[in-house]
Protein backbone atom coordinates (compact mmCIF):
# COMPACT_ATOMS: atom_id res chain seq x y z
CA UNK A 1 0.00 0.00 0.00
CA UNK A 2 2.80 2.34 1.01
CA UNK A 3 4.73 1.60 -2.21
CA UNK A 4 1.62 2.26 -4.31
CA UNK A 5 1.18 5.68 -2.66
CA UNK A 6 4.79 6.57 -3.38
CA UNK A 7 4.40 5.63 -7.06
CA UNK A 8 1.23 7.75 -7.36
CA UNK A 9 3.01 10.70 -5.72
CA UNK A 10 5.97 10.38 -8.11
CA UNK A 11 3.60 10.32 -11.11
CA UNK A 12 1.83 13.46 -9.91
CA UNK A 13 5.10 15.30 -9.32
CA UNK A 14 6.57 14.23 -12.67
CA UNK A 15 3.44 15.38 -14.54
CA UNK A 16 3.74 18.94 -13.20
CA UNK A 17 5.64 21.53 -15.27
CA UNK A 18 6.94 24.89 -14.24
CA UNK A 19 4.56 27.70 -15.25
CA UNK A 20 5.64 30.57 -17.53
CA UNK A 21 4.85 34.21 -16.95
CA UNK A 22 3.32 36.34 -19.69
CA UNK A 23 5.45 39.34 -18.78
CA UNK A 24 8.72 37.38 -18.91
CA UNK A 25 10.54 38.24 -22.17
CA UNK A 26 10.73 35.39 -24.67
CA UNK A 27 7.61 33.54 -23.50
CA UNK A 28 5.01 35.15 -25.80
CA UNK A 29 7.19 36.21 -28.74
CA UNK A 30 10.88 35.73 -29.70
CA UNK A 31 13.57 38.00 -28.29
CA UNK A 32 14.71 41.00 -30.30
CA UNK A 33 18.32 41.78 -31.24
CA UNK A 34 18.49 43.98 -28.14
CA UNK A 35 17.71 40.98 -25.93
CA UNK A 36 19.68 38.28 -27.79
CA UNK A 37 23.16 39.17 -29.07
CA UNK A 38 23.36 35.98 -31.18
CA UNK A 39 20.75 37.33 -33.66
CA UNK A 40 22.41 38.94 -36.74
CA UNK A 41 22.22 42.70 -36.28
CA UNK A 42 23.26 46.08 -37.62
CA UNK A 43 23.65 49.30 -35.59
CA UNK A 44 22.65 52.37 -37.62
CA UNK A 45 20.80 55.66 -37.23
CA UNK A 46 20.60 55.30 -33.45
CA UNK A 47 18.96 51.89 -33.30
CA UNK A 48 19.67 48.19 -33.71
CA UNK A 49 18.26 46.35 -36.72
CA UNK A 50 17.94 42.63 -37.34
CA UNK A 51 19.77 42.32 -40.68
CA UNK A 52 21.34 39.73 -42.98
CA UNK A 53 23.03 39.86 -46.36
CA UNK A 54 23.59 37.29 -49.11
CA UNK A 55 25.94 37.40 -52.10
CA UNK A 56 29.10 39.29 -53.00
CA UNK A 57 29.16 42.75 -51.31
CA UNK A 58 30.80 44.19 -54.44
CA UNK A 59 27.83 43.27 -56.67
CA UNK A 60 24.83 45.47 -57.42
CA UNK A 61 22.81 46.00 -54.23
CA UNK A 62 19.23 44.77 -53.92
CA UNK A 63 17.56 45.99 -50.73
CA UNK A 64 14.44 44.02 -49.75
CA UNK A 65 11.73 45.99 -47.92
CA UNK A 66 9.02 44.11 -46.04
CA UNK A 67 5.42 45.16 -45.57
CA UNK A 68 3.28 45.94 -42.58
CA UNK A 69 4.21 48.35 -41.23
CA UNK A 70 5.48 46.04 -38.53
CA UNK A 71 5.97 42.77 -40.43
CA UNK A 72 9.45 41.30 -40.88
CA UNK A 73 11.55 39.97 -43.73
CA UNK A 74 11.11 36.27 -42.95
CA UNK A 75 8.27 35.93 -45.48
CA UNK A 76 10.48 37.45 -48.20
CA UNK A 77 13.44 35.08 -47.87
CA UNK A 78 12.73 33.64 -51.33
CA UNK A 79 14.49 36.80 -52.52
CA UNK A 80 17.80 35.23 -51.44
CA UNK A 81 17.69 33.59 -54.88
CA UNK A 82 18.80 36.88 -56.45
CA UNK A 83 22.18 36.41 -54.72
CA UNK A 84 22.84 33.34 -56.90
CA UNK A 85 22.26 35.54 -59.97
CA UNK A 86 24.90 38.15 -59.15
CA UNK A 87 23.18 40.51 -56.71
CA UNK A 88 24.16 41.54 -53.18
CA UNK A 89 20.86 41.00 -51.36
CA UNK A 90 20.19 42.92 -48.15
CA UNK A 91 17.41 42.12 -45.69
CA UNK A 92 16.57 44.09 -42.56
CA UNK A 93 13.63 44.27 -40.18
CA UNK A 94 12.58 47.90 -40.11
CA UNK A 95 12.66 49.91 -36.87
CA UNK A 96 10.32 48.40 -34.28
CA UNK A 97 9.54 45.45 -36.59
CA UNK A 98 10.38 41.75 -36.50
CA UNK A 99 13.45 41.12 -34.37
CA UNK A 100 14.73 44.72 -34.51
CA UNK A 101 14.86 46.88 -31.38
CA UNK A 102 11.52 48.11 -29.98
CA UNK A 103 10.73 51.83 -29.62
CA UNK A 104 7.81 53.66 -28.05
CA UNK A 105 5.11 55.12 -30.30
CA UNK A 106 6.11 58.75 -29.81
CA UNK A 107 9.62 57.98 -31.15
CA UNK A 108 8.42 57.21 -34.68
CA UNK A 109 8.10 59.47 -37.71
CA UNK A 110 7.78 58.67 -41.39
CA UNK A 111 10.96 60.63 -42.09
CA UNK A 112 12.76 58.46 -39.53
CA UNK A 113 11.84 55.34 -41.50
CA UNK A 114 13.27 56.96 -44.66
CA UNK A 115 16.41 57.96 -42.74
CA UNK A 116 16.75 54.37 -41.48
CA UNK A 117 16.66 53.03 -45.03
CA UNK A 118 19.26 55.58 -46.10
CA UNK A 119 21.50 54.59 -43.17
CA UNK A 120 21.26 50.89 -44.08
CA UNK A 121 22.12 51.67 -47.71
CA UNK A 122 25.10 53.83 -46.73
CA UNK A 123 26.35 51.12 -44.38
CA UNK A 124 26.54 48.48 -47.10
CA UNK A 125 27.31 50.55 -50.19
CA UNK A 126 30.95 50.24 -51.25
CA UNK A 127 31.06 53.16 -53.70
CA UNK A 128 28.80 55.67 -55.44
CA UNK A 129 29.17 53.66 -58.66
CA UNK A 130 27.73 50.49 -57.10
CA UNK A 131 24.20 50.06 -58.49
CA UNK A 132 21.33 50.24 -56.03
CA UNK A 133 17.96 48.53 -56.54
CA UNK A 134 14.96 48.46 -54.17
CA UNK A 135 12.39 45.66 -53.99
CA UNK A 136 9.42 46.48 -51.77
CA UNK A 137 6.28 44.56 -50.91
CA UNK A 138 3.10 46.37 -49.80
CA UNK A 139 4.19 48.97 -47.18
CA UNK A 140 7.79 48.21 -48.21
CA UNK A 141 7.00 49.40 -51.75
CA UNK A 142 5.52 52.60 -50.31
CA UNK A 143 8.69 53.15 -48.25
CA UNK A 144 10.78 52.53 -51.37
CA UNK A 145 8.86 55.22 -53.25
CA UNK A 146 9.12 57.66 -50.31
CA UNK A 147 12.89 57.11 -50.48
CA UNK A 148 13.05 57.58 -54.27
CA UNK A 149 10.90 60.71 -53.98
CA UNK A 150 13.52 62.15 -51.62
CA UNK A 151 16.61 60.77 -53.41
CA UNK A 152 15.52 60.38 -57.07
CA UNK A 153 19.05 60.19 -58.48
CA UNK A 154 20.35 57.59 -55.98
CA UNK A 155 18.42 54.50 -57.09
CA UNK A 156 19.00 52.63 -60.37
CA UNK A 157 15.72 50.73 -60.45
CA UNK A 158 12.84 49.49 -58.30
CA UNK A 159 10.38 46.61 -58.06
CA UNK A 160 7.04 47.46 -56.44
CA UNK A 161 4.75 44.66 -55.29
CA UNK A 162 1.19 45.83 -54.58
CA UNK A 163 1.80 49.09 -52.68
CA UNK A 164 -1.50 50.50 -51.40
CA UNK A 165 -0.61 53.85 -52.96
CA UNK A 166 1.92 56.66 -52.96
CA UNK A 167 -0.66 59.19 -51.76
CA UNK A 168 -2.55 58.77 -48.49
CA UNK A 169 -5.95 58.94 -50.21
CA UNK A 170 -5.02 55.91 -52.36
CA UNK A 171 -3.64 54.00 -49.36
CA UNK A 172 -6.79 54.73 -47.39
CA UNK A 173 -9.04 53.47 -50.19
CA UNK A 174 -7.01 50.29 -50.68
CA UNK A 175 -6.78 49.45 -46.98
CA UNK A 176 -10.54 49.86 -46.63
CA UNK A 177 -11.10 47.34 -49.42
CA UNK A 178 -8.39 44.95 -48.18
CA UNK A 179 -9.75 44.85 -44.62
CA UNK A 180 -13.28 44.07 -45.66
CA UNK A 181 -13.39 40.90 -43.55
CA UNK A 182 -16.59 39.47 -42.13
CA UNK A 183 -16.83 40.19 -38.42
CA UNK A 184 -18.08 36.63 -37.95
CA UNK A 185 -14.70 35.34 -39.14
CA UNK A 186 -13.52 32.60 -36.77
CA UNK A 187 -9.96 33.94 -36.69
CA UNK A 188 -11.11 37.45 -35.76
CA UNK A 189 -13.34 35.99 -33.09
CA UNK A 190 -10.41 34.06 -31.61
CA UNK A 191 -8.23 37.19 -31.50
CA UNK A 192 -10.90 39.37 -29.91
CA UNK A 193 -11.72 36.60 -27.39
CA UNK A 194 -8.13 36.78 -26.15
CA UNK A 195 -8.57 40.49 -25.49
CA UNK A 196 -10.58 39.64 -22.39
CA UNK A 197 -7.52 38.15 -20.73
CA UNK A 198 -4.49 39.90 -22.21
CA UNK A 199 -4.82 43.63 -22.76
CA UNK A 200 -1.31 45.09 -22.87
CA UNK A 201 -0.25 48.60 -21.92
CA UNK A 202 1.35 50.89 -24.51
CA UNK A 203 4.89 49.96 -23.43
CA UNK A 204 4.29 46.21 -23.02
CA UNK A 205 5.64 45.40 -26.46
CA UNK A 206 5.65 41.62 -26.16
CA UNK A 207 1.93 41.43 -25.30
CA UNK A 208 0.99 43.92 -28.04
CA UNK A 209 3.17 42.11 -30.60
CA UNK A 210 1.66 38.76 -29.65
CA UNK A 211 -1.87 40.08 -30.10
CA UNK A 212 -1.27 41.68 -33.49
CA UNK A 213 0.43 38.46 -34.55
CA UNK A 214 -2.84 36.63 -33.92
CA UNK A 215 -4.75 39.16 -36.00
CA UNK A 216 -2.29 38.56 -38.85
CA UNK A 217 -3.92 35.16 -39.23
CA UNK A 218 -7.06 36.88 -40.53
CA UNK A 219 -5.13 37.88 -43.66
CA UNK A 220 -4.98 34.25 -44.72
CA UNK A 221 -8.62 33.45 -44.04
CA UNK A 222 -10.60 32.25 -47.09
CA UNK A 223 -12.89 35.31 -46.99
CA UNK A 224 -10.04 37.82 -47.07
CA UNK A 225 -10.20 39.97 -50.26
CA UNK A 226 -6.41 39.92 -50.67
CA UNK A 227 -6.53 36.30 -51.86
CA UNK A 228 -3.63 35.11 -49.77
CA UNK A 229 -2.65 31.45 -50.05
CA UNK A 230 -1.83 30.80 -46.42
CA UNK A 231 -0.48 32.35 -43.22
CA UNK A 232 2.79 34.15 -43.94
CA UNK A 233 5.79 33.04 -41.91
CA UNK A 234 7.03 35.72 -39.52
CA UNK A 235 9.18 36.04 -36.43
CA UNK A 236 7.41 38.75 -34.44
CA UNK A 237 4.89 41.41 -35.50
CA UNK A 238 5.51 45.04 -34.54
CA UNK A 239 2.30 46.38 -33.00
CA UNK A 240 3.61 49.78 -31.90
CA UNK A 241 5.25 50.76 -35.20
CA UNK A 242 2.12 49.65 -37.05
CA UNK A 243 -0.13 51.85 -34.93
CA UNK A 244 2.33 54.76 -34.93
CA UNK A 245 2.73 54.94 -38.72
CA UNK A 246 -0.98 54.54 -39.47
CA UNK A 247 -1.79 57.34 -37.03
CA UNK A 248 0.91 59.55 -38.58
CA UNK A 249 -0.47 58.82 -42.03
CA UNK A 250 -3.99 59.78 -41.01
CA UNK A 251 -2.72 62.97 -39.40
CA UNK A 252 -0.21 64.08 -42.05
CA UNK A 253 -1.88 62.58 -45.16
CA UNK A 254 1.44 62.32 -47.05
CA UNK A 255 1.99 62.42 -50.81
CA UNK A 256 5.25 60.78 -51.90
CA UNK A 257 4.82 61.37 -55.64
CA UNK A 258 5.92 65.01 -56.01
CA UNK A 259 9.47 64.32 -57.21
CA UNK A 260 8.96 61.02 -59.01
CA UNK A 261 9.04 62.79 -62.40
CA UNK A 262 12.79 63.22 -61.70
CA UNK A 263 13.28 59.44 -61.51
CA UNK A 264 14.35 58.35 -65.00
CA UNK A 265 14.70 54.51 -64.91
CA UNK A 266 11.72 52.27 -65.66
CA UNK A 267 10.11 50.52 -62.71
CA UNK A 268 8.60 47.04 -62.45
CA UNK A 269 5.13 47.19 -60.89
CA UNK A 270 3.58 43.84 -59.94
CA UNK A 271 0.06 42.93 -58.80
CA UNK A 272 -1.75 39.65 -58.26
CA UNK A 273 -4.79 38.08 -59.90
CA UNK A 274 -6.52 36.92 -56.70
CA UNK A 275 -6.28 40.18 -54.73
CA UNK A 276 -9.81 41.53 -55.23
CA UNK A 277 -8.92 44.71 -53.33
CA UNK A 278 -6.22 45.62 -55.89
CA UNK A 279 -6.87 44.86 -59.57
CA UNK A 280 -5.67 46.32 -62.84
CA UNK A 281 -7.36 49.71 -62.42
CA UNK A 282 -5.68 50.38 -59.06
CA UNK A 283 -2.34 49.11 -60.37
CA UNK A 284 -2.52 51.47 -63.34
CA UNK A 285 -3.60 54.37 -61.15
CA UNK A 286 -0.86 53.97 -58.53
CA UNK A 287 1.94 53.15 -60.97
CA UNK A 288 1.13 56.20 -63.13
CA UNK A 289 3.17 58.29 -60.69
CA UNK A 290 6.27 56.96 -62.50
CA UNK A 291 7.31 57.89 -66.03
CA UNK A 292 8.15 54.41 -67.32
CA UNK A 293 6.29 51.41 -65.93
CA UNK A 294 6.46 47.71 -66.72
CA UNK A 295 3.16 46.37 -65.36
CA UNK A 296 3.02 42.65 -64.53
CA UNK A 297 0.19 40.48 -63.19
CA UNK A 298 0.94 37.30 -61.24
CA UNK A 299 -1.76 34.74 -61.99
CA UNK A 300 -3.36 32.33 -59.51
CA UNK A 301 -1.79 34.12 -56.52
CA UNK A 302 -2.76 36.74 -53.95
CA UNK A 303 -1.06 39.60 -52.13
CA UNK A 304 1.47 37.10 -50.70
CA UNK A 305 2.73 35.99 -54.15
CA UNK A 306 6.39 36.47 -53.16
CA UNK A 307 6.17 33.80 -50.46
CA UNK A 308 4.62 30.74 -52.08
CA UNK A 309 5.83 28.60 -55.02
CA UNK A 310 3.16 29.46 -57.58
CA UNK A 311 3.59 33.23 -57.28
CA UNK A 312 7.34 33.17 -56.77
CA UNK A 313 8.00 30.98 -59.82
CA UNK A 314 6.18 33.53 -61.99
CA UNK A 315 7.65 36.60 -60.29
CA UNK A 316 11.33 35.67 -60.08
CA UNK A 317 12.19 35.35 -63.82
CA UNK A 318 10.31 38.59 -64.61
CA UNK A 319 12.04 40.52 -61.83
CA UNK A 320 15.44 39.07 -62.74
CA UNK A 321 15.04 40.03 -66.40
CA UNK A 322 14.01 43.54 -65.36
CA UNK A 323 17.01 44.00 -63.04
CA UNK A 324 19.45 42.59 -65.58
CA UNK A 325 18.18 45.08 -68.16
CA UNK A 326 19.24 48.10 -66.10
Amino acid sequence: MKSTAVIVLLLVVSSCTKGKLILQEGNLVPHTVEQDSTIPSLAANGTLFHAETFGNPQNSMLVILHGGPGSDYRYLLNCKEFASKGYFVIFFDQRGSGLSKRHNKEDFSIQLMIDDLNAVILHYRKSSSQKLFLLGHSWGAILATAYINQFPSTVNGAVFCEPGGFKWTDIEAYVKRARDIRFTSEILNDAFYLDQFITGKKDQHAILDYKIGLLAGAESSPDNPTGNESLLPFWRAGAVVNKALFELGEKQRPDWSGNLHMFAPPVLFVYSERNRAYGLDHARHVSSAYQQVQLQRIDNAGHDFLSFPSGWMQFFPVALQYLNSL
